[in-house]
């Protein structure tokens, strides 16, 4: 209900994407959203994880796409400029400004921040675009 999506982690991969799927579905169905947006893929210090992480990136673009929605794709930096006005903004900054811009939202961890960040930066762009910028 929060819209925090968890996968059992001893399960197969495979479940567990097609369990982010399922989820994903379910969330679009239920708030029907007029976009979407992710962080563009980086480079973990871990190989594997940045694999896994990329498979479940690849799982909600084709969710998105699949429900008709336009998916915007931002640097992590250009997040942090947008949201804190420095490309640099540490995770505390980050969480800390989303606070600021949200008040009232339950914003569950860094992950949660860092999610909110991503659809700021999205409604701003699209907001600009809007406008001609």
């Amino acid at each position: 209900a929060n819209g925090q999506i968890k996968t059992d982690s001893k399960a197969p991969l495979s479940n567990r994407l097609l369990a982010l799927d399922t989820a994903m579905t379910d969330l679009f169905l239920l708030h029907r959203p007029d976009g979407a947006a992710v962080e563009e893929v980086f480079v973990n210090a871990n190989p594997q994880s940045t694999l896994k992480l990329g498979q479940a990136r690849g799982v909600a673009l084709l969710n998105a796409a699949r429900s008709g929605l336009d998916v915007g794709e931002y640097a992590a930096r250009l997040v942090k400029k947008s949201v804190v006005g420095v490309g640099s903004a540490s995770k505390d900054q980050v969480h800390a400004m989303v606070a600021r811009l949200l008040p009232g939202a339950a914003i569950t961890g860094p992950d949660a921040a860092d999610a909110l960040a991503v659809a700021i930066t999205h409604a701003h762009m699209r907001a600009s675009a809007k406008r001609g910028y």
